[in-house]
């Protein structure tokens, strides 16, 4: 007997329907989420409220999406500014 690969996925694919509210969380995330990829590789490194700037969002906005960036790998933590009261973020290399 062979074994098909994926087919639990495609069978829960084709049983489950997402709805329409998930699909367009998920459109907006990966909106937000390509804008701050492309901003941060802009510059070299931004701090939160450069980053509200350029990307007109609300510093809550911009400070969830940013830790979730953090979470997955795609960003991390750069420098403290010269005052200890900013860090900076960039991309991971």
């Amino acid at each position: 007997m062979e074994i098909e690969k994926g087919k639990t996925f495609r069978y829960l694919r084709e049983k489950r329907e997402i709805s329409e509210s998930a699909k367009e969380n998920l459109k907006n995330f990966t909106r937000v989420k390509k804008s701050m990829l492309d901003a941060l590789k802009e510059e070299e490194a931004m701090t939160i409220d450069q980053l509200t700037k350029k990307l007109g969002m609300a510093k809550h906005d911009v400070v969830y999406y940013l830790m979730t960036l953090i979470k997955y790998g795609l960003v991390e933590t750069g420098s403290i500014d010269d005052m200890d009261e900013y860090y900076s973020y960039k991309l991971k290399k």
